[in-house]
């Protein structure tokens, strides 16, 4: 039994909430931040994930003031190089033959602002290597459409875990949540 915690989730995203759930954490409410997350010229990943979860958890408590917001976001890098949150299969193809046979990171940045106003950063980071992948493992990946709206064009949780040999860090952070870093920002 979860209790609900006066707590925003300032995320349009179910598995945040889901990974939320696993450590008893339930919020009140769930409020999408609607925000431009376009980078800056030249944002490194982890800046850039940093500067958008914080204007996310600002946006929606600026409407809520007096409750804890907390939001999160999540980038996949390869190199310097920020990848797109697929929308299109094209997008994803383009992510796909970059990950492709490589290593790279995936960060999410987490960021509170209390009851207070008082605002808390924490920055995730898990390093994973993708198999090569051959032209059929692409299309077949393509075609069960569950890259869209993913964060470099994949799941971890779904058909792309038979792509990733190896990873150092929280697998949570990959799906978008780190756990610790959440549990340690609430506590």
């Amino acid at each position: 039994m979860h209790a609900f915690h006066p707590l925003i989730l300032a995320s349009a995203s179910p598995r945040r909430l889901e990974l939320l759930a696993r450590i008893g954490i339930v919020p009140q409410q769930v409020i999408p931040a609607e925000i431009d997350e376009t980078p800056q010229q030249g944002e490194l990943p982890g800046p850039y994930a940093l500067r958008v979860s914080l204007a996310k958890a600002r946006a929606v408590a600026a409407r809520h003031p007096g409750i804890p917001v907390l939001a999160a976001d999540t980038v996949v890098a390869c190199g310097r190089r920020i990848l797109p949150k697929a929308e299109s299969e094209a997008e994803a193809r383009h992510c796909l033959d970059l990950l492709s046979g490589r290593r790279h990171r995936v960060y999410t940045a987490l960021a509170l602002i209390d009851a207070q106003g008082r605002e808390r950063t924490r920055l995730s980071m898990t390093q994973l290597r993708f198999k090569r992948l051959s032209p059929e493992e692409k299309e077949s990946y393509l075609q069960c459409g569950e890259w869209r709206g993913k964060a470099g064009g994949y799941a971890i949780q779904g058909r792309a875990a038979a792509f990733i040999p190896w990873i150092s860090g929280s697998y949570e952070n990959v799906m978008g949540l780190p756990l610790y870093e959440a549990a340690q920002l609430l506590a």
